[in-house]
Order: C-alpha cells, then structure tokens, then sequence
C-alpha cells in the first residue's frame, strides 16, 4: 500500500542530458563501447581511404603518360582531366569519383553496422561521406592535395540521400547548361542540396547525419574560393572556352 513508483521524469531526469549529447555525435542509437568507438574509427579509415584513390591523376598518368596537375588549373578533377584534350578520360574520372564516394558510403555504413549493431546507420553513412570527402580534397597520396570533391560528394549522397543527390545535380546541369561556369554550377549545386535534403529525406535524420549533409556541401565552396574570386572580378573561364588557364574542378 502506497509504495512510491518513480515518475517517468524522474526515472529519466539523470539519462536525458547524456541522451541529448549522444544524439549529436555518430554513436547515437548505442553506448559508447569499444567496439562503437572501434567501428567508428575504421569506417573513417575506409571512407577516407577510398575518397582519398586519386582518379583523375591515375588516369591521365596511365593513359597519357602526364601529371595532370600540369595541366590547367592543376586540380586533379574531372573538369582539368578534360583540358588534357582526352573526353573520354574526363567522363571516367567524374564516374569514378562519384563511384568512390558512393562505395564509401555504402561499405561504410554496412561496416559500422555490422560492427557494432547499436549504431545509427546514418550516422555512419555520413561519418563515411565526410571521410571520403575529405579524403578526396587532402588525399594522402598527392601530400594532401586532391580535388574540390563535386563528384565524390555527388557520390556520397547518391546513397546517402538519393532524391536529393539526384535534385542537386540537375541543379548542377540546369546552371552550367545556361552559364557554362563549371564552378557556378558546383557552387550552386553543393549550396542547393541541403535545401532539397531538408524536404526530401525521409526517415529518422539524426544530428549528425543532418550535421554532414551541411559540412560536405560546405567543403565544397570553400574548395572554390579562388573560382568564387574569379566570378566576382569576371575573369572566371566558361566551360569549351579556347584558352582555359585556370579551372573550376
């Protein structure tokens, strides 16, 4: 008779606070053991490792017998492969590059998960994507200076968030269709993808895994500073122009 029985928010009042920081982090879903943190670690070694196979650079080395970051604007991506005079090898990079960042994703969160089946896993897709991105724009293998990360990032998302990967990259088409500004088209198709993220994931969308779908388009821009400088002063090189000295991708 009478016996006290904790309320609901008193049984919960010392884990919401510990609850409400997990949920931020990419362990949310699951207590933060060693084989969290273990899972957590090698989905980061693999999503950057594979962000970081320089593509563009293997491909014009092999084919070409070139450094590409000779050529052009010197970056590594699939715009400059295209200035080595070479169509065919500019379409494999772009292929390529998004095939890494979806094979990132997608290994990534099925590593996670199997490693340590508490997790979220969105929250290791995205740790998987921010890893492959930053693995391509400072892979390891050119002392850390890759690419701008437009298609890898595409790639990313392909698995990450499809719909709205596939709306950003119409996106991407429709500005350069009408400006030929490869790097207006980045911009701007990196800039509208949260936007379509927001309306178009469906599905629990924990903090990180919302965190990333911010960060990645994020490296994206700030990647295409000096094409953003270009634009401002007009001296930005249009896509097919004769004379391209410098380039967006």
């Amino acid at each position: 008779m009478g016996r006290h029985k904790p309320s609901s928010a008193q049984g919960n009042s010392h884990n919401g606070p510990c609850e409400r920081i997990a949920s931020v982090c990419p362990t949310a879903g699951g207590k933060l053991s060693l084989d969290m943190v273990v899972a957590c670690l090698l989905v980061i070694a693999v999503g950057y490792l594979l962000g970081s196979i320089p593509v563009g650079y293997l491909l014009v080395r092999l084919f070409l017998k070139q450094d590409v970051r000779s050529i052009g604007s010197g970056n590594i991506g699939a715009t400059n492969v295209l200035r080595s005079g070479n169509k065919g090898l500019g379409a494999a990079t772009f292929l390529l590059d998004v095939v890494k960042g979806s094979s990132a994703v997608y290994i990534g969160g099925l590593l996670g998960i199997m490693l340590a089946p508490d997790a979220h896993v969105r929250n290791m897709q995205a740790l998987a994507a921010l890893a492959a991105v930053l693995g391509h724009v400072f892979t390891v293998w050119l002392h850390f200076k890759g690419g701008k990360g437009v298609a890898t990032g595409f790639g990313v998302f392909l698995v990450a968030a499809p719909s709205s990967a596939l709306c950003a990259i119409g996106v991407f088409a429709l500005v350069l269709l009408l400006t030929r500004y490869v790097s207006l088209a980045s911009i701007l198709g990196a800039a509208s993808f949260p936007v379509f993220a927001w309306f178009l994931v469906q599905g629990d969308r924990p903090p990180f895994f919302f965190a990333a779908e911010l960060i990645v388009p994020l490296i994206i821009i700030a990647k295409h500073h000096q094409n953003i400088r270009r634009l401002l002063d007009g001296t930005e090189s249009r896509f097919g122009a004769a004379s391209q000295k410098q380039g967006p991708a």
